[in-house]
């Protein structure tokens, strides 16, 4: 069988695609841009013609996916923002505003993690993944989620986990802080129904980053992961995007204060 050539889909089904999952012209601000996953949710926001507004803590990893995005053909600037600091998101907001004059979409994916044994978790490593995790997702939506309300439109995307309930192993305060990005996720998105802002969580299985391999994947561990979903396999970066860009679009109109997994059937398998 000959392979689909999309110059034989008739013009009406491509405008009806575009039309009903349309992102072009759309405005996202996307934390944690410098990193691993939200990198690359990053550049497929640049292809699908959003204009993208890179922001992390390490302003040369903001810069660097914001220089791809653009070579790449999209448009995008890059924003320090550290989500600890409540002014960052007040800066990024103004930073937007002057280039792009709107906002339309925001995804909230700074993190941090440790492999602390329980015992061991020093009161400033618990603060600190809890600030970064949930303070700084409770930040971003009372920010941008305020300019959202008063417009009357809008969508966030909070980085739920497969540790937010039951939790995993091995990841304490991480747990902990993503079991609260969920409920917060599910608070406002409730609060904010009439207001025509949808709040939703991506709950992503496991994508290991070369730093997690190494601190928290022993082959044991590997073993028991992937013998607990149902695909054998870890998730690829890319496998992200479809859910993202469909819950920025207007095909996701219907939908907020859920949490759309993507994890191979992780959460689907018992025994």
């Amino acid at each position: 069988m000959q392979g689909r050539n999309e110059n034989l889909i008739p013009d009406n089904m491509n405008n009806y695609i575009s039309t009903f999952f349309g992102l072009e012209g759309k405005v996202v601000l996307l934390t944690g841009a410098g990193g691993h996953l939200v990198g690359a949710l990053s550049r497929a926001a640049g292809k699908a013609g959003m204009k993208v507004v890179c922001c992390d803590i390490k302003i040369e990893n903001a810069e660097a996916t914001a220089l791809q995005i653009n070579e790449e053909g999209g448009t995008a600037i890059a924003c320090q923002l550290d989500v600890r600091v409540p002014g960052d998101f007040s800066k990024a907001l103004q930073l937007t505003l002057e280039n792009f004059g709107n906002l339309d979409c925001v995804l909230n994916g700074a993190g941090g993690n440790a492999p602390t044994p329980f015992f061991d978790i020093s009161l400033e490593e618990w603060n600190s993944i809890l600030q970064v995790q949930l303070t700084g997702t409770m930040l971003s939506c009372q920010v941008f989620g305020r300019y959202h309300v008063e417009k009357g439109k809008g969508s966030i995307i909070n980085i739920s986990s497969a540790s937010a309930g039951p939790p995993l192993s091995k990841a304490f305060a991480y747990s902990v802080a993503k079991s609260g990005v969920k409920n917060l996720t599910q608070n406002i998105a409730r609060d904010w129904g009439t207001k025509g802002v949808r709040v939703n969580a991506l709950r992503p299985g496991f994508f290991p980053t070369e730093w997690s391999m190494k601190n928290f994947i022993t082959p044991e561990r590997e073993a028991a992961i992937l013998g607990h979903t149902p695909m054998k396999r870890y998730g690829k970066p890319e496998e992200l995007i479809g859910a993202v860009l469909w819950l920025f679009s207007d095909a996701a109109a219907f939908v907020t204060g859920a949490e759309i997994e993507v994890d191979g059937g992780f959460t689907a398998m018992t025994i």
